[in-house]
């Protein structure tokens, strides 16, 4: 079933004050449609159509790794969004960074970030959701999609709780043992590779 937005969505999406939408409504220029209430709803489809989503704005692949080790990886990830794209048809652009997913101020993170803000992106493509963010990856794509921009994983792992939570926890504590002892430090490797063993020993 087609979303519908209502008045305040749709003015946001659009950037256009609510009276313009309901000018437009009257003029033929937007297709409306009334709720039992009688109050205005705009499909999904008129949004998309009016910003001319699939002609003007960009798509974009994004990969990340947490260090330069995993090169390799990177560039698995980014082969992997090429040839999704190309199998879709589509041209897309390539943003990678190197960091852990856990820094909000990854250099390309930003600049997807501002890009989605400003309106400039249809799609964003990832390998794996926690490319993209380590936590807070369905707030992000509602707030992506609140801008007109949807957000495409090709591969979702199905992993259990405890897998999940086993390794978000490596992360976090990967994360603050860096920032306390610096990344290639031997106490950040000694702090990791303990608690590597600690937490994934049955």
């Amino acid at each position: 079933m087609e979303r519908l937005y209502t008045m305040k969505e749709a003015s946001k999406l659009l950037g256009v004050h609510i009276r313009t939408i309901q000018k437009w409504d009257k003029q033929g220029k937007i297709r409306c449609v009334r709720t039992i209430g009688g109050k205005r709803r705009v499909p999904e489809s008129e949004i998309k159509r009016i910003l001319e989503i699939h002609e003007e704005k960009k798509i974009i692949g994004y990969a990340r790794v947490s260090s330069y080790t995993q090169r390799d990886d990177l560039e698995t990830q980014i082969e992997l969004i090429e040839n999704y794209a190309k199998e879709e048809g589509w041209k897309i652009d390539i943003l990678k960074d190197i960091g852990s997913g856990l820094k909000e101020d990854r250099k390309n993170f930003k600049k997807l970030l501002k890009m989605v803000m400003d309106r400039e992106v249809s799609k964003v493509i990832v390998a794996y959701p926690d490319r993209l963010t380590r936590f807070g990856f369905k707030i992000l794509e509602e707030f992506f999609k609140s801008y007109g921009t949807e957000i495409i994983v090709i591969n979702k792992e199905d992993k259990s709780p405890q897998e999940e939570l086993v390794e978000d926890l490596i992360t976090i504590i990967s994360h603050f043992a860096g920032k306390l002892y610096g990344m290639r430090s031997h106490k950040y490797k000694k702090v990791v590779e303990g608690a590597k063993q600690l937490i994934q020993d049955p």
